[in-house]
């Protein structure tokens, strides 16, 4: 059900009545009617807005409702890391919206001939309200161009092809490409009337697909279909459009064209979001099929997490172009094994396993209020999602600061658990939101192995716990030595060297079935006298 347009208690500010009849100069000296900011309701959310390249206040024409429409993937084998990156980058603004400002966003992916395959497989990223195929909606594109036709902004051909009459709206065009472009070309054997203007509907060639329509059999333009689809939905207005920055001009450009000249609107699409390309490391080109520089998805599993991939692009702002290659993922790789080590030591020490010193509570307090405001800020600058997994990386540090095991049980004991809980808890909390669930990687030893299985380990690790606390007995008592032997017991002192000798290998076996489980995905710590071990992903080692 379509949510109805609320006006009570709209608002615009001074400012913004200020630009309404505002006009800015493109690089061609054009004068072009200035973005007009929306009426209707705040955020309190900042975003880069490519309309006017600088960052905006979002500002949503119904209550607490995000309208969204997203240009889909024309994908017809093995998806790449360029699409990947792009569909990650907004699934993690959409969490942000949705989770941290409890938003409720209707969206819309339109999907030009897909294989239902590929929906299936899309299970890492939050599934858009609706999927609108383009095959589907045939008949609602021919009425779309009728209309436009009637308005006085298209034209039909004696070919059968119909065409987009730029000329028709005037300075309006032109808000990505900042004007128009080859206006000087000679047209050829096109039939359109100017070079600049583009399709809406194509006569079909021999042995391309085709549909009955009043210019002949033709097949919709590229451009048509977003069109269509998003006015089929969200009517002339719309709060968010999103795409990868090289659909900025000129598929958002056309896009807005037809919108506004179906509509008859001045404004159609309030905020364009467009994220940065993904790039080979080395190479100034994005990463394309066309270019031969990608690594499908599939091949990138074989190598990497699903969760790793998401950490990667969590460290880089959504609209920067990234580099990819074996370094970054690495970094990426290393960040999530800070954040599982960290969680792991908190709830050992909270459980009562990893003895310390007395922890500073009201310093890991402040810190935790500190990161909770710093967060929330990142994230409404524009999503800034490195700078908030920066403030939560920097609260882990002041974490593991404190959480140094002594030596004797007898030194310390468990006395702050209520502060490690709520950090432990948050930490958790932060990132779901984002798509990494960190109870789910802990989780995994329950998907991986029975409770015999936990039961045998439980053995095996405590036989390997007592074998070597008898060995670092001799250790102990090799340092008591010392005095022994200042006071000339010279007997004494050789015994004690002789037991560090035979008791050596005893270390070094313990040390090798610690490696050798980490191979398997059993990690075992050693906490001063006390050992514990978790069940960790595979892939997730160094």
């Amino acid at each position: 059900m379509m949510v109805c347009v609320v006006r009570r208690g709209a608002v615009r500010s001074a400012a913004a009545q200020q630009r309404l009849s505002s006009l800015y100069v493109d690089s061609r000296g054009t004068r072009k009617a200035a973005w007009v900011p929306p009426a209707g309701y705040p955020t309190g959310i900042h975003v880069y807005n490519s309309l006017t390249r600088t960052k905006e206040p979002l500002v949503l024409a119904r209550p607490g409702v995000v309208t969204w429409y997203s240009c889909g993937p024309t994908v017809y084998d093995h998806a790449h890391l360029g699409h990947a990156c792009s569909y990650v980058r907004f699934d993690i603004i959409r969490r942000i919206l949705s989770k941290v400002f409890e938003k409720d966003l209707v969206t819309v992916m339109v999907i030009t001939d897909i294989d239902d395959k590929i929906i299936k497989r899309a299970n890492e990223v939050l599934q858009p309200t609706v999927y609108m195929r383009v095959t589907d909606n045939i008949p609602q594109i021919i009425s779309f161009i009728e209309k436009i036709i009637k308005n006085g902004h298209a034209y039909a051909t004696a070919k059968g092809n119909v065409y987009f009459d730029i000329k028709s709206i005037g300075d309006k065009y032109g808000k990505f490409s900042g004007g128009f472009l080859n206006t000087e070309e000679e047209l050829g054997e096109s039939d359109k009337r100017q070079n600049k203007d583009f399709a809406l509907w194509k006569k079909s060639k021999p042995q391309e697909p085709f549909w009955i329509s009043p210019w002949g059999k033709g097949r919709p333009g590229w451009h048509i279909e977003c069109s269509t689809i998003a006015s089929i939905v969200f009517g002339s207005k719309l709060d968010i459009h999103t795409g990868g920055i090289d659909l900025a001009f000129p598929h958002h450009e056309n896009e807005i064209a037809q919108c506004e000249a179906y509509h008859q609107c001045e404004h159609w699409g309030n905020y364009f979001l467009h994220t940065g390309h993904l790039h080979l490391k080395g190479s100034e080109e994005k990463m394309s099929k066309s270019l031969k520089n990608y690594i499908t998805i599939k091949d990138f599993l074989k190598t990497y997490s699903a969760d790793q991939f998401r950490m990667f692009c969590l460290r880089c702002k959504y609209r920067s172009a990234v580099d990819f290659s074996d370094d970054s993922m690495n970094e990426a790789k290393s960040t999530l094994s800070t954040i599982s080590s960290f969680m792991n030591d908190a709830n050992a020490y909270m459980k009562g396993q990893l003895m310390c010193h007395p922890v500073r509570e009201d310093l890991l307090w402040e810190r935790f209020t500190d990161t909770k405001v710093n967060v929330k800020a990142a994230l409404a600058d524009d999503f800034d999602t490195p700078r908030a997994v920066e403030s939560v990386m920097d609260l882990i540090h002041h974490g593991n600061r404190q959480l140094k095991a002594v030596t004797k049980e007898t030194e310390s004991s468990p006395s702050s658990p209520v502060v490690y809980g709520t950090m432990v808890s948050y930490i958790e909390q932060f990132f779901k939101t984002l798509g990494i669930s960190f109870e789910a990687r802990q989780a995994v030893a329950e998907n991986r192995s029975s409770a015999m299985l936990h039961k045998v380990i439980d053995e095996l690790v405590d036989f390997r716990s007592k074998v070597r606390n008898y060995a670092l007995d001799a250790h102990e008592d090799s340092a008591c030595d010392q005095t022994a032997a200042a006071a000339g017991e010279k007997q004494q002192r050789e015994k004690r060297r002789q037991l560090l000798r035979e008791r050596e290998p005893l270390i070094q076996a313990c040390d090798i079935v610690r490696q050798d489980l980490s191979a398997f995905g059993i990690n075992i710590k050693d906490r001063g006298s006390k050992t514990t071990w978790e069940l960790i992903k595979t892939d997730e080692k160094m």
